[in-house]
């Protein structure tokens, strides 16, 4: 019989402007950017938490604590390697991810299918298994004045 295991996970970041913004590993064309202690990737710190709850094995700020310097300014893409393999030493395979990224501009249309593709390879899963769904806030609260954005997201895992 598998174990088979759900997980959620959320992040938000301020946005500033001229800072670069990240997503999903990729870079976004954007006069703001996210303001973190690492990159400010939120879909992938919501997709660590995600995975690492899934798991039992705590969350982000537990295995990569913003208090650490060694993880200032660090590429988020290497901390979901990371989580992946603390997964793989418990005997865990990622399923599937659902990602829902809410930002009020820049648009992603153009850039959904490259953070799916991108997610996919750092996760060892077919791109058929990541879903990135983009969304605004419809101009209400920090979100859709266009203060900040947030990343939810649903994955499961097998072993």
């Amino acid at each position: 019989m598998t174990d088979f295991r759900i997980g959620f996970g959320y992040d938000s970041h301020r946005l500033a402007d001229g800072l670069p913004l990240r997503l999903g590993g990729i870079d976004i064309a954007s006069e703001r950017g996210c303001v973190a202690h690492s990159d400010g990737d939120a879909a992938i710190h919501a997709l660590c938490d995600a995975l690492l709850g899934a798991a039992a094995l705590g969350d982000i700020g537990t295995h990569f604590p913003d208090t650490d310097p060694a993880f200032k300014g660090i590429d988020s893409t290497l901390l979901l390697q990371k989580t992946v393999g603390l997964l793989q030493q418990q005997g865990w395979q990622v399923n599937n991810a659902d990602l829902t990224i809410v930002l009020e501009r820049p648009k992603l249309k153009d850039y959904k299918p490259l953070i799916q593709k991108k997610l996919a390879e750092l996760l060892l899963i077919a791109d058929d298994q990541v879903s990135v769904k983009a969304k605004t806030n419809e101009g209400m609260g920090f979100l859709g004045r266009g203060e900040g954005v947030a990343v939810a997201v649903a994955v499961t895992i097998k072993r």
